[in-house]
């Protein structure tokens, strides 16, 4: 996936999780953050951001933060950005190669999941999340507890008594790292619910993506560690 109209910036401040602060051409500008997690080891006051001029005009803030440096490792922060690319992924054979037929946003039940997709041998339902979290090479999910994100590996265990497949696919917003595991120490619950999920037949993947200042592909595998 790919942005138009990007430029560097340095951010300043994060005054509430929507907005932040960016130094851009020596004018401080009042940024939208695409990105509502905590990120508080990426956006460090001084960190080299990137962000995107907005196409509408009247929009109340300019620019939209989208990425970061974090010791010279680009990271896309766009929380829309792992869908996208997972698309992209997906229609391009990435992970099945006899896809026919695609559909986001689908609602099965009471539950709306990422994408639904039908091969000549599956009727699959997956969810996906999006990673930025990254200590020593290792990157983890959550950043914050996520009672939704619980729910959603609740509800891809009961596709599968349904008798659909089921995906979770963690999309790491850089490259270059070792491996992932879920954030127990900040959420302990969704480790045993990914766990669980896992056991009971869930796919669990995990996969990297190569980040420019204006573009998000998915490239490889990362090893899950549970």
């Amino acid at each position: 996936m790919n942005y138009k109209n990007v430029q560097a910036g340095k951010f300043l401040s994060r005054p509430n999780r929507f907005i932040a602060l960016v130094e851009i051409d020596e004018k401080v500008e009042i940024c939208h953050v695409k990105n509502t997690g905590r990120c508080r080891e990426l956006l460090i006051p001084g960190a080299t951001v990137f962000v995107q001029k907005a196409d509408n005009q009247s929009r109340k803030t300019k620019y939209s933060v989208i990425g970061v440096i974090k010791e010279k490792r680009f990271i896309n922060m766009d929380s829309q950005a792992p869908n996208k690319a997972v698309s992209e992924w997906l229609k391009r054979g990435g992970l099945f190669g006899d896809i026919t037929y695609l559909k986001p946003e689908k609602t099965y039940g009471n539950s709306r999941f990422d994408f639904y997709i039908e091969t000549e041998k599956e009727k699959i339902f997956m969810e996906v999340k999006g990673v930025t979290l990254e200590e020593n090479g290792v990157v983890k999910f959550p950043d914050a507890p996520t009672e939704r994100g619980v729910k959603h590996i609740r509800e891809l265990c009961q596709c599968l008594e349904d008798g659909y497949a089921a995906y979770l696919v963690f999309v790491v917003q850089m490259k270059d790292v070792t491996s992932f595991e879920p954030n127990d120490l900040t959420d302990p619950e969704f480790g045993k619910a990914l766990r669980e999920a896992a056991e009971c037949g869930v796919h669990i993947l995990a996969v990297d993506c190569e980040v420019a200042m204006d573009s998000m592909v998915i490239k490889d595998k990362v090893p899950v560690h549970l």
